[in-house]
């Protein structure tokens, strides 16, 4: 089945233009090496492998750090098969759209000597015309990230038809407006922690002075938000509810922390986790009863109408 990835080509898109004036897409981590015939079949054993290499490399990063860089590095090398489609930003609030046309090549002394050669097409897509849900996955961090769940408005945007404007595609979700309102508040909350009582103990995880903890890309799908500690001993994963199904939600945030525990967690720091939501949810309180690392948090929401 055909998939769909958002792939950055540089910090900030610097290498954009390049790249689709040389019909290619590429990652620049570990540029030194070559990885023809040494790549794995997946992600889990490749981070298992090259993180150590990467921290060795840049002894100053975390291995959070050397997560995305090495899970960016494996997603075009390897997971991006032929015939799959790619959104790269363009820098300018468009994106290049291409097909995947063959297997990895290495470029050595080159800009992003990891490639993969790319048919690109015409047109872009503009974010302006996305739906929310569509703009907040291709907006998340890292160099690569899956948006196949979002392969139906992709090609309508693909065949300029712009679809609706909310739209969920999440099969776990029982209260669309719920969704539609947490995917916001996701947003109110990263552009505010520092008014949220998590801030007293957490900040939000950065990489090279920029935001790097909302949507964090994983094996098993993107956290919400991954936070740490200010004495560096503990990494927060949080989620919010998001009109999802109490087991599903309980269930996801659990992967996420084993997922953070098993390959980015340093030697003797401790992973908890937070499930944010709007209302009580009994199932869910019923559930987190018996996990002691992962706590359950009810926000409000409020507006004011001011005559002026």
């Amino acid at each position: 089945m055909k998939k769909y990835y958002r792939i950055m080509l540089g910090r900030k898109s610097i290498y954009a233009d390049e790249c689709f004036k040389g019909n290619f897409i590429g990652a620049g981590f570990l540029g030194d090496l070559d990885f023809t015939n040494k790549l794995h079949d997946n992600w889990k054993e490749f981070n298992k492998k090259y993180i150590p290499i990467y921290i060795e490399k840049h002894p100053d990063k975390s291995r959070i750090a050397a997560g995305l860089a090495c899970g960016a590095l494996w997603t075009i090398c390897k997971g991006i098969k032929n015939g799959d489609i790619v959104l790269c930003p363009n820098g300018e609030g468009s994106y290049f759209v291409g097909e995947i046309l063959d297997d990895y090549s290495y470029h050595s002394s080159e800009n992003l000597p990891h490639r993969r050669t790319v048919k690109w097409y015409p047109s872009t897509i503009d974010r302006a015309i996305m739906s929310d849900d569509l703009r907040h996955s291709t907006g998340s961090i890292g160099t690569g990230s899956e948006i196949t769940k979002h392969a139906e408005e992709i090609e309508k945007l693909i065949s300029g038809n712009r679809p609706a404007v909310i739209i969920s595609t999440d099969e776990t979700i029982e209260d669309p407006s719920d969704f539609a309102l947490e995917k916001h508040l996701e947003d109110f909350l990263v552009e505010n922690w520092k008014q949220t009582e998590l801030s007293k103990e957490y900040d939000i995880f950065e990489e090279d002075g920029e935001l790097a903890g909302q949507q964090y890309p994983t094996e098993t799908g993107p956290i919400d938000i991954l936070a740490i500690s200010k004495d560096k001993k503990t990494l927060l994963v949080i989620e919010l509810k998001k009109g999802r199904a109490s087991d599903a939600v309980v269930g996801q945030v659990l992967r996420y922390m084993g997922c953070v525990k098993e390959e980015l967690a340093e030697e003797n720091q401790l992973v908890k986790g937070i499930i944010i939501a709007k209302e009580d949810d009994p199932k869910l309180k019923r559930s987190l009863s018996v996990i002691n690392n992962v706590e359950f948090y009810k926000y409000k929401a409020s507006f004011k109408l001011i005559k002026s």
